[in-house]
């Protein structure tokens, strides 16, 4: 139990560090805040307000409008729309950013041809409009996934029921799927809006004055420590009570179907087949959000990646693999790491019998770990640095911020801070499979607590420790925040790279980076579609009667 309450420790650090800045609050930082409230936090709070109200109304409207589509009517392509509408799971935002900047520039094809038919007209993709697409694009299928699981259980049988009661199409939409969806569709656009409130790269690429922007700024630019945890804190607030808010729509998401499964239910159970114009306002709905979010910046960033091959720009072959393993090795360590944390959390949360104190302990460091996902990446650099800057100048020959900085420690722990809910969460659903009376047989036969982890669930558990590992692997790779803040020096990584080449106005060099970024991302949009497929395929079993 030692082990886990330091683990407990470590992951509660960062928040700590960042809350323990306001103790240390005297005359002069109280001037500096009531500075920062007349200058640049009304900015922060009105762009970050904006941004996250209208990315969530977005993400709602979007992956509502297809998960109604795809679940409860059969067109052509039906099924096809139902794993492509994921794709955009596998863009970064930031990396969608880059690629309609260049489509969508001033002297570009797209507004050369608008400028010929309308004269005068100017698009600027930089600006809170463009975030708010780029957003909304590439974050909807939180919103689609979470509602289409949630329309599927039961929404074809209660709309059938409505049609026999009399009710036109428009009335069982309004009245029976969207209110049967409106908790999925809740919790998505929580874990979109975190998503949004946590990222950089957009944010810093538009030019908005965000809290992650703030943050960094604060920090890095004018080395404001105690702004940069003032502005920390009130993201993190933000943050807690969205977490808080996604809890409580996913408890209340909790469905029984009305009878075995579709398989089972014949002729009630068949999706109302739509004509041949409705099927093309189906293929519209569907196909804009797949097209715009996946197929086009993927098109563009191949087209500046060829472009700047055939320019005979001199591609680096060992600059890139330089960046592809750190990037890989970053991950690999990260990955290793959280399914070692996770295993060793679920398997004493599983065996149970600890006493009061300790249960309690370790329900907290559970909880604790289920936070750090939800935690945007530049707060935990932020907590973890500022703890190691007030031991560094209590004892400055112990060298404590060179160990974290200067190596590859700060950055791991600040991706196990971040990413250890990830593996949790599978390794979880990984022993739900394995009987409880698995366990007491080997304690029967004479097993100690190692020998049942090791040979009993370790045999059970390889898939969903693999699946825990390439979670928390892709995750790394695309992380850019917590990576820009605590990477050693002159160490960069394909999420570092393509932000500054884009910065610099180089996308044609940052297309390549920013494309192996989205080759990575496909690797668990695959694994949800095999999940889909295999849920699809079989009939649920023992399912509750209505209540």
């Amino acid at each position: 139990m030692h082990f886990i309450g330091l683990l407990a420790v470590l992951i509660a650090l960062p928040i700590l560090g960042i809350l323990c800045a306001w103790f240390g609050l005297d005359a002069e930082g109280l001037d500096a805040l009531r500075q920062q409230a007349e200058t640049v936090l009304p900015g922060y709070l009105a762009t970050s307000g904006w941004l996250a109200l209208m990315v969530t109304l977005g993400v709602v409207v979007v992956g509502g409008a297809t998960a109604v589509t795809v679940s409860l009517f059969e067109f052509r392509g039906r099924r096809w729309f139902s794993w492509a509408l994921l794709l955009p799971m596998a863009m970064p935002a930031y990396v969608s950013a880059y690629a309609y900047t260049d489509f969508l520039q001033y002297a570009g094809v797209v507004q050369s041809t608008l400028r010929g038919w309308f004269p005068g007209l100017r698009m600027e993709v930089r600006g809170l409009p463009g975030a708010i697409c780029m957003f909304v694009l590439t974050l909807y299928p939180y919103a689609y996934l979470l509602a289409r699981n949630a329309l599927s259980e039961r929404g074809t049988h209660l709309m059938e029921a409505a049609r026999m009661l009399g009710a036109p199409l428009s009335e069982r939409i309004v009245r029976v799927a969207l209110p049967l969806a409106r908790p999925a569709l809740a919790a998505g656009a929580a874990l979109a809006l975190m998503e949004t409130l946590a990222d950089y790269g957009v944010s810093a690429y538009f030019g908005l004055t965000t809290f992650t922007t703030g943050i960094y700024k604060a920090w890095v630019v004018l080395d404001d420590r105690l702004a940069a945890a003032q502005y920390a804190s009130l993201l993190l607030l933000f943050v807690t009570v969205l977490l808080w808010l996604e809890r409580r729509e996913q408890g209340r998401m909790r469905f029984a179907a009305t009878r075995g499964g579709r398989g089972h239910d014949g002729a009630e159970a068949r999706l109302p087949v739509l004509s041949r114009a409705q099927t093309a306002l189906a293929w519209m709905v569907c196909g804009l959000p797949v097209v715009l979010g996946f197929v086009l910046p993927v098109a563009i960033l191949l087209r500046l990646w060829w472009s700047e091959a055939g320019q005979g720009m001199g591609f680096d072959v060992g600059r890139y693999a330089g960046w592809v393993w750190n990037s890989f090795r970053f991950g690999g360590m990260a990955a290793l790491a959280a399914i070692v944390l996770a295993l060793a959390l679920c398997f004493a949360l599983r065996s149970g019998g600890l006493p009061r104190l300790q249960a309690a302990l370790l329900r907290l460091t559970a909880r604790l770990a289920g936070m750090g996902y939800a935690i945007p990446g530049s707060v935990i650099a932020v907590g973890i640095l500022l703890p190691v800057a007030w031991l560094q100048s209590l004892w400055p020959g112990a060298g404590l911020g060179v160990l974290l900085t200067a190596s590859s420690l700060g950055v791991i722990y600040a991706y196990l801070v971040r990413f250890t809910a990830v593996a949790v969460q599978s390794v979880e659903s990984g022993y739900t499979r394995i009987p409880a009376s698995l366990d007491e047989a080997a304690r029967s036969l004479g097993s100690s607590r190692a020998v049942i982890a090791w040979r009993v669930h370790m045999p059970l558990l390889w898939r969903s420790l693999a699946v825990a590992a390439l979670m928390v692997f892709v995750d790394v790779v695309k992380e850019l925040p917590a990576t820009l803040l605590l990477r050693p020096f002159d160490t960069d990584t394909l999420a570092v790279i393509a932000h500054n080449l884009a910065r610099d106005e180089r996308l044609g060099e940052a297309a390549l980076p920013a494309l192996s970024i989205v080759l990575v991302g496909l690797a668990p949009v695959l694994l949800v579609m095999r999940a889909l497929d295999g849920k699809r395929s079989q009939p649920l079993q023992n399912a509750a009667p209505p209540a």
